[in-house]
């Protein structure tokens, strides 16, 4: 998969959710997770993380959203049910992307949808679990960038294979700077 990503979570209150988030983050090849002022201790959620993913992918913990500092050209999207929010299966995933969910018995407050780049929502009938909902948008941002064959039109799987990966020209900075 071509771009990276990271993914988070803003008050979170369940050790085993955020553990076994981080666990989904570490088998979908997540760059780094992030809490934001959440309710425990690190140490607390690793009775749900057996493949110790906190000592494999780096897990930030900051007391407010303003302390959040994402690289350059990284957009946060948060994922959220709100009425203006884009539906998960239309949205394009940027190369680099934070996601960002809310607590178990509430929403992203206010300063952390202001500084979201997107909103999205995964199209159900009601709230899900956090981690649920990580690991979702996790294998969606998989499959919009991963190199999959495309889905064939009748059930069953591909019937081509997929397309070996090709390589543009090299891009030299100081051309990059010109455009």
């Amino acid at each position: 998969m071509r771009g990276y990503f990271a993914i988070g979570v803003e008050r979170i209150s369940k050790p085993l959710n955020a553990g076994a988030l981080i666990r989904s983050a570490h088998a979908f090849g997540a760059s780094f997770v992030f809490a934001i002022d959440p309710e425990f201790t690190p140490e607390a959620m690793r009775a749900a993380d057996t493949a110790d993913s906190g000592g494999q992918v780096p897990f930030y913990i900051h007391d407010t959203i303003d302390q959040l500092s994402l690289p350059r050209g990284c957009k946060l999207v948060g994922v959220e049910l709100t009425d203006d929010a884009i539906e998960l299966p239309t949205f394009r995933h940027p190369l680099q992307a934070a996601y960002i969910m809310g607590a178990e018995r509430g929403d992203l407050t206010k300063p952390v949808l202001d500084r979201c780049d997107f909103v999205v929502k995964i199209p159900t009938r009601f709230c899900i679990n956090v981690s649920v909902a990580g690991a979702i948008v996790m294998y969606d941002r998989m499959l919009c960038h991963g190199r999959f064959a495309q889905r064939p039109v009748a059930p069953g799987g591909p019937v081509e294979a997929r397309k070996p990966h090709v390589h543009g020209r090299p891009v030299i900075r100081t051309e990059r700077a010109k455009a």
